[in-house]
């Protein structure tokens, strides 16, 4: 059916063929709740850092970094989505090739730092725990830190044009993506290729966090760094005793799952297209959505262990009357008991 095609090609994510209604208002409504929960989360962990110095450290300028690649996607791009997937798939909104481009660039960003984002947090973490304190404060210095960030963008900005291809699959008048020209095939390979050697570089990192921490006497957090080294970057001793704590392998061991989650089916998804044949388009949309998916769970991953984030949320947020009178009592009996 034309229009169902036309409203397939316009978009990376909506690649079910299908002319039906149903389907896009479900697909608008999930990107509705994935956008809001998102840019919620990702706002709070910036603020968060920014706000409280204890939270300024060296890993949490990496997951800040990310937060705000993560806002391209859930807050900027995720929107339009959930606005696009509730017009007829003849709008004339869909057939702009520039307004494409504009949405697939800002999917295409986001998504590049955010993942080179969690590769920098695992070095990071690694570098940390396994080699010397001089080490790590020689690596990361200042002026290092902001060069990694910085050159996670500029890598993006390259890239993205690069791939055109990629994020915007079609135009209205294009077949769908089964009868794409090799140039996306490849396009395709290569994404795949490249995460895969991203996370096979984050797993050797935090299985090597795990294997060092095994094996000495000497138990370190590796999920909280609140009291490392902070912004801007000086050079410190090493972290005081109190932050020497028991590794959380659980909380390790969700965080590399969630991230294969929502990674892998993409890769794999590519793969099978580019050496058999392409998988049905209700498996590249799934496989799509779980990587976009990723930008809205990104900051709980991260700060979900942290007693310091915890702490920090608890003032900012709002308290309820009850929670706040709780302590009168127990005051009040003081003066009573002496």
């Amino acid at each position: 059916m034309p229009n169902a095609s036309s409203w397939s090609a316009s978009s990376p994510l909506l690649l079910l063929w299908e002319d039906s209604s149903g389907t896009r208002i479900f697909l608008s409504l999930l990107y509705a709740v994935l956008a809001i929960s998102g840019t919620l989360s990702n706002v709070m962990v910036i603020y968060l850092v920014f706000s409280f110095k204890k939270l300024q450290t060296t890993s949490n300028a990496f997951i800040v970094n990310g937060c705000a690649a993560d806002l391209s996607v859930c807050a900027l791009w995720m929107p339009q989505e959930a606005v696009l997937g509730l017009l007829p798939p003849n709008s004339s909104s869909l057939r702009s090739p520039e307004y494409r481009l504009l949405r697939g660039g800002l999917l295409g960003l986001g998504l590049t730092v955010s993942l080179a984002s969690h590769l920098l947090v695992a070095f990071n973490r690694y570098v940390l725990i396994t080699k010397l304190p001089s080490v790590y404060q020689a690596l990361y210095q200042r002026r290092h830190t902001g060069c990694m960030i910085a050159l996670s963008w500029a890598l993006a900005l390259l890239l993205v044009p690069l791939l055109p291809g990629l994020w915007t699959p079609g135009s209205a008048q294009q077949p769908p993506p089964r009868q794409t020209d090799g140039s996306s095939r490849y396009t395709a390979l290569l994404l795949a290729l490249a995460v895969l050697g991203q996370t096979a570089l984050l797993l050797h990192c935090y299985l090597g966090i795990v294997r060092r921490v095994r094996g000495s006497a000497k138990r370190v957090s590796v999920l909280n760094f609140h009291l490392l080294h902070q912004l801007p970057f000086p050079a410190a001793p090493p972290p005081p005793r109190r932050a020497q704590r028991r590794l959380s392998s659980v909380s390790v061991l969700l965080l590399c799952c969630v991230f294969l989650l929502g990674t892998q089916p993409l890769v794999w998804v590519s793969l099978l297209g580019f050496f058999l044949r392409p998988a049905p388009p209700a498996l590249q949309a799934a496989s799509w959505l779980l990587l976009c998916a990723l930008s809205a769970l990104n900051p709980l991953l991260y700060t979900w262990r942290s007693e310091e984030f915890r702490r920090a949320a608890r003032s900012v947020l709002p308290r309820s009357e009850g929670s706040a009178a709780a302590p009168r009592p127990a005051a009040a009996a003081g003066p009573a008991a002496a």
